[in-house]
């Protein structure tokens, strides 16, 4: 199964949100999983399942229990073959810093102007 495939189930990146808390029971997963979307034990099972195949989680057996931890690799290929796009939206953010520091150059060259008025009696439209 591709990462995408996995990762594009909302069951299943819950359960990868809570595993990057670390370490968690089968039981403890089930709980949430179960209370967030209404889905039976077995079907969380199954997106255990699932994750364990593809590799994003292990799991260790400690006695009955069953606990499992995120495992970083495919999701270290998910952002390698992300890393592609970075650019398009880190120039966004940089444009949009620049437009931020703008605005708030502005603002400070307007504020002493406008205490400056109100020293010399002038009154702001309020």
């Amino acid at each position: 199964m591709h990462a995408f495939d996995v990762l594009g189930d909302p069951v299943r990146r819950r359960i990868l949100e809570l595993l990057a808390d670390g370490e968690q029971s089968s039981g403890a997963l089930t709980e949430v999983i179960q209370a967030e979307f209404g889905i039976s034990q077995p079907a969380v099972s199954q997106h255990l399942k699932v994750l364990r195949d593809s590799g994003f989680a292990t799991v260790r057996a400690v006695g009955t229990r069953r606990l499992y931890t995120v495992d970083t690799t495919p999701l270290r290929e998910v952002d390698a073959w992300l890393e592609r796009f970075r650019g398009f939206w880190s120039q966004r953010l940089d444009a949009l810093e620049t437009e931020l520091a703008r605005g708030r150059r502005e603002r400070r060259q307007r504020e002493p102007q406008r205490r400056g008025d109100d020293d010399e009696g002038h009154h702001r439209a309020a």
